[in-house]
C-alpha cells in the first residue's frame, strides 16, 4: 500500500486528532450496550504477504488465517471479481464468526469513476453475496484525484445503494475534508444513507484522519510506518480512542492493518488485539506469530 508513504517520518505528527463534534452526536443516537462487535484483520491472506505467520505444514492459507483472525479486508476483489463458485469456496473454509470485507472493483471507482456503473455494481454485489452472512461490509475506495466537484456522482451512487449489505466509502482527495462545508455536506449524505465513512491512518495523508463517523460503525484502514516502536505506540493510541467510542455508543469496529513494505502485519495485529482485549474486555483470538528461529511466540 504505497498511498500515503513518506520518506521523512520525523516530520509527521501521528497523534490521533480530536473527534469531530458530529461523531459524538452519531454515536449518541444509538442504544448503549455492553458488547462491541470487533473485527480485526489484514488486507490479504497470501503466504508471501504475511511474514512470520504461517508455520510449516499450515495447509490451506485461508483456513489457517481464519483460525487466527476473525476478518479479512478483501483487496483482491478490486483487481478482479471472483466467480460465485470462488466466493462459495471461501465461505466454506472459514468459521461461522468470520467476516469478509471486499472492495468494489476498480472498474467502478477508478476506471469509470462512478459513471454508468449500475450493472457492474450489481454483478459485484451478486457475486459477493455468495459469502452470505459472512459478508461483513462492502467498501468503495475512490482515486485520490476524485474530488468534491464530483459530489453529484457520490450522491447518485449512494442513493442507488439499496442492497441489504452495508456499504463503506473511502474518499482520498484532501478537499473532501479540509473544507467544513464540503465535509458537512458529504457526511450528511452518508449519515442519511447509513453509509460508513472510512478512516485512513497513514503517514502522508493525515488529512484523511477526519475522525467523523457517519454510522455507529468505525471502519479504520491503518497503515504501518515500518518502525516497530512507533507503530505499536500508534496502535496503543487507537485502543484508547476505541474505548472512548465504545462508551459513547459504538456498535461495530472494523480495523484492518496494512504496511507499505510488508514485514509484520500479523505481529502488529497481535499487539493491537492483546491491548484491545485488555482495555475493553474483548475476547478476540491473539494471532500466533513465528519468531525467526521458527518457534511460536
Amino acid at each position: 500500500m504505497e498511498f500515503g508513504q513518506v520518506d521523512d517520518l520525523g516530520a509527521v505528527d501521528f497523534t490521533i486528532p480530536p473527534d469531530h463534534p458530529d461523531t459524538a452526536r452519531v454515536l449518541g443516537k444509538t442504544v448503549k450496550r455492553m458488547d462491541l462487535e470487533v473485527y480485526v484483520g489484514c488486507a490479504k491472506w497470501n503466504r508471501d504477504d504475511l511474514k512470520n505467520f504461517y508455520p510449516r505444514g499450515a495447509g490451506d492459507e485461508l483456513t489457517y488465517y481464519s483460525k487466527q483472525f476473525n476478518s479479512i479486508e478483501l483487496n483482491a476483489t478490486f483487481y478482479h471479481l471472483p466467480s460465485p463458485a470462488m466466493f462459495d469456496g471461501w465461505y466454506a473454509k472459514v468459521p461461522e464468526s468470520f467476516r469478509f470485507f471486499p472492495k468494489l472493483e476498480e472498474q467502478v471507482s477508478h476506471k469509470k469513476r462512478l459513471k454508468g456503473v449500475d450493472e457492474i455494481v450489481k454483478n459485484n454485489v451478486a457475486n459477493m453475496s455468495h459469502l452470505r452472512e459472512k459478508l461483513g461490509m462492502v467498501f468503495l475506495q475512490m482515486h485520490e484525484n476524485f474530488g468534491p466537484q464530483e459530489f453529484g456522482l457520490v450522491a447518485a451512487f449512494a442513493e442507488k445503494w439499496t442492497y441489504e449489505v452495508p456499504l463503506a466509502i473511502e474518499l482520498r482527495h484532501t478537499d473532501w475534508y479540509n473544507d467544513e462545508a464540503v465535509s458537512s455536506k458529504l457526511c450528511h449524505l452518508l449519515e442519511t444513507r447509513r453509509i460508513t465513512n472510512v478512516l485512513v491512518d497513514t503517514a502522508g495523508h493525515r488529512d484523511l484522519m477526519h475522525m467523523r463517523l457517519t454510522t455507529p460503525m468505525a471502519f479504520i484502514r491503518w497503515v504501518g510506518a515500518n518502525k516497530p516502536e512507533l507503530d505499536r505506540s500508534r496502535l496503543d493510541e487507537w485502543v484508547g480512542r476505541i474505548s472512548y467510542w465504545k462508551k459513547g455508543g459504538l456498535q461495530k469496529l472494523f480495523f484492518f492493518i496494512h504496511q507499505h513494505a510488508e514485514q509484520e502485519s500479523p505481529a502488529l495485529a497481535a499487539h493491537f488485539i492483546e491491548r484491545l482485549n485488555k482495555k475493553i474486555g474483548a475476547n478476540l483470538t491473539i494471532p500466533r506469530i513465528l519468531w525467526s528461529e521458527g518457534l511460536f511466540d
